[in-house]
């Protein structure tokens, strides 16, 4: 399992690297991470709160103790670019550690996500941005619980 997480983070971070050049951009040019923090924790888009860059797929892997489950918050300041069905920039959150597990949802939009469980140790979010309009983006913070 870590070995096929690791190999998926080492993809999804550097795309749209290149296309940073100023030094206000530079200093947040790598996105996504595995997280195990025994008290929880937060990760935001790229940026934020300033306009997420275009271009960039950030994974999130967050992994819990084992018998513990975990619980992710977002912030208010919230605003990824809205479409039907979420279909450009999104958040995608699923319920286990890969990119197959059960979706628990898709979201864009100004309307911060619901409060979101996992029926496990592992919860899989994946922060996508396409080419064009970019917002705010999010930040999130995470807790565990029996």
């Amino acid at each position: 399992v870590a070995s096929l997480i690791i190999l998926h983070l080492s993809g999804a971070t550097k795309k749209g690297t290149e296309k940073q050049t100023t030094s206000e951009t530079q200093k947040s040019v790598q996105c996504g991470t595995w997280t195990k923090h025994a008290d929880g924790g937060i990760f935001t888009s790229p940026n934020y709160p300033s306009k997420y860059p275009p271009d960039r797929e950030c994974i999130y892997i967050i992994e819990a103790a084992p018998r513990q489950c975990i619980e992710l918050y977002f912030d208010e300041k919230y605003s990824i670019e809205p479409s039907w069905e979420c279909k450009f920039d999104h958040i995608e959150v699923r319920d286990g550690p890969f990119g197959f597990s059960p979706i628990i949802g898709r979201f864009c939009g100004q309307q911060n996500p619901p409060v979101i469980k996992s029926s496990g140790r592992f919860l899989w979010i994946k922060f996508f941005a396409d080419g064009e309009l970019e917002s705010m983006g999010f930040s999130a913070r995470y807790n565990f619980t029996p």
